[in-house]
């Protein structure tokens, strides 16, 4: 499975917050498919988007659900200082 997140690049981000970022939801997306070792891309782009190459319908969803809990939670992990 692969997987792609692009955030758009009008999006407002202290230094330091697309490592994070990557950092926590790939730790998240590893515990929640744990049989598997999905390729996980986070980058900059015209627009936010979300592709999922190789998974299931459900696998999408599931992965939507958890981007959208690890941005809403960037308080508790990310520390801009």
């Amino acid at each position: 499975m692969r997987i792609e997140v692009t955030i758009a690049k009008s999006t407002s981000m202290p230094p330091g917050a697309m490592d994070a970022l990557s950092d926590e939801f790939s730790r998240r997306i590893h515990r929640a498919f744990p049989d598997s070792n999905p390729g996980i891309h986070i980058r900059l782009a015209a627009s936010n988007n979300l592709s999922v190459v190789g998974g299931l319908h459900e696998d999408k969803a599931r992965i939507s659900t958890i981007l959208q809990e690890t941005w809403e939670s960037a308080d508790d992990w990310f520390d801009a200082e």
